[in-house]
């Protein structure tokens, strides 16, 4: 038999590599997907190795994450329960389905996960896995062994395994969108985050005392400049979570409903996540009608929920991703930020061709709007309200 596993090289996964080969007597892939973590890949690689892999594969898929998923959150306004940008959400359906393709490439009998069976990336790699390999057996240890984290690192220890387990007190999870923090003392939601679980987001008293302005341009509603300079989306995210993070900005702290009905105190840092949405849905509303804008609202959270859920490859994404890009043709302009002690305002937006007209809104003399043409609408729009008054009262 003959298995491929979504590797990250953390204990979890690392100690997978043994258990599948001695439960399955199976030979094991392991697949690690760069999506913009901040790791050592050719470590990764040797420590896969010296833990009993046949066969690694590195794959380099920041491009494809940022410009194929990243984008479409961004048209999307991405945001699970009006919180969540979707960071781990979205990472998860392209490891698996690179995860996927390996198996099929090296002829595997299973693809494996290291997800628990209490949370949401179960889903994630599980739907994913039969969408891409529907044929191939879905072994997912954590919910098979039912270990725990002493009895991982015992097991590791005793099978001479390369890890470290006082890495880290928190379950950290990165990627190019932003950096989830779970565990320890997390887990009590009255308890405030300690500095020292944070990376990307500087504490407030260690920000600079002056505001910082800048400009994202969009194209199709897609981001592609900064200060009026091109750049490719993984560089324009991985400036903003520095920027926004320099400024104290990008801390996401709630509870959040899990899929499988429990509750969850989750903190994400997601600088450019949430600035990047922000400028968009504002710049939305130069350009959208409002029964347009006000469907699409509905067609955003469905899209962000069906994310969540694990449901990329269902086929309702992917028809609402056909709306979503229709409604954003000829969404081109830009939006002015500032950034000051953790806070993030808009100050100016512009477009190319907006339903905005100053033409029409202006009280200046210049206003081509008849005003006289309101009193007849206004009495059309209260006609209803007025004969219901009337009928109470008869």
């Amino acid at each position: 038999m003959k298995v491929a596993l979504a590797y990250s090289g953390g204990l979890d996964t690392t100690v997978m590599i043994k258990w599948i080969s001695q439960r399955y007597n199976a030979e094991v892939v392991t697949v690690t997907v760069d999506v913009g973590q901040d790791e050592d890949f050719s470590e990764i690689e040797e420590k896969a190795y010296k833990s009993g892999a046949v066969k690694h594969y590195s794959i380099d898929a920041k491009k494809k994450f940022a410009d194929e998923f990243l984008s479409r959150a961004i048209k999307a306004n991405a945001m699970y329960e009006r919180s969540y940008p979707l960071s781990s959400a979205l990472s998860r359906p392209l490891i698996a389905e690179e995860t996927a393709k390996v198996a099929l490439k090296e002829g595997c009998d299973a693809v494996a996960h290291g997800c628990t069976g209490k949370g949401n990336d179960q889903l994630r790699f599980d739907a994913t896995f039969a969408a891409v390999a529907p044929d191939l057996k879905i072994i997912a240890p954590v919910r098979e062994w039912n270990m725990s984290r002493d009895e991982e690192i015992e097991y590791a220890l005793e099978h001479n395994l390369p890890v470290n387990p006082v890495k880290s007190r928190f379950s950290i999870d990165e990627n190019l969108w932003g950096r989830s923090i779970e565990a320890a003392e997390l887990e009590d939601p009255w308890t405030e985050p300690p500095t020292e679980a944070f990376k990307l987001v500087k504490p407030l008293d260690q920000t600079p005392d002056k505001p910082e302005e800048f400009t994202i341009g969009f194209r199709n509603g897609v981001p592609e400049y900064i200060n009026g300079d091109r750049k490719d989306l993984v560089t324009l995210v991985r400036m903003l979570n520095v920027l926004g993070g320099m400024h104290g900005y990008g801390l996401v702290d709630h509870v959040e409903d899990r899929v499988v009905g429990l509750k969850s105190r989750e903190v994400y840092e997601v600088p450019a996540a949430l600035i990047l949405i922000n400028a968009h849905m504002d710049l939305e509303k130069m350009f959208l009608g409002r029964r347009f804008q006000a469907f699409k609202q509905q067609v955003d959270n469905l899209w962000a929920d069906l994310v969540y859920s694990g449901l990329w490859m269902d086929p309702l994404r992917k028809a609402l991703d056909a709306f979503i890009d229709e409604s954003q043709k000829g969404l081109d302009g830009e939006v002015r930020l500032r950034l000051y002690k953790g806070s993030l305002r808009v100050v100016g937006r512009r477009g190319e061709k907006p339903l905005y007209s100053p033409k029409y809104i202006t009280y200046a003399r210049e206003s081509v709007f008849d005003q006289r043409a309101g009193e007849g609408f206004s009495k059309l729009w209260s006609l209803e309200t007025r004969l219901s008054s009337l009928r109470e009262k008869e």
